[in-house]
């Protein structure tokens, strides 16, 4: 990490639901929040408990230093809409595989 840069992953007990054009894409009790600095607190969802059947993978790819390489999924109105690093930095391993949306609804 850079010098004042932080990133904190924590397991989080509250339900996470991602609704995208009336439908729901993902819902999940066993979210990681993400906390970075300079970011909004993001949520990591667990493949399982996300509608990966209605989504194709983007050609897009990013890379972030502190995270590493991440791929997209798109739907066909909402490009690039969802994300997750395969294969993450160590410092955040656990967020491998999660998926994490732009616009989520805690509750």
């Amino acid at each position: 990490m850079a010098q004042g840069h932080t990133i904190t992953i924590e397991r989080s007990g509250e339900h996470v639901r991602v609704v995208h054009g009336g439908q729901v894409l993902a819902e999940s009790d066993r979210p990681l929040v993400l906390r970075e600095t300079g970011c909004p607190p993001r949520y990591y969802l667990p493949p399982n408990d996300v509608r990966l059947d209605l989504l194709t993978p983007s050609d897009t790819h990013t890379h972030c230093p502190f995270k590493g390489d991440a791929s997209y999924w798109s739907l066909p109105d909402a490009p690039d809409l969802v994300w997750a690093y395969p294969d993450p930095k160590p410092d955040v391993a656990a967020i491998k595989d999660h998926l994490c949306f732009y616009e989520v609804e805690v509750v």
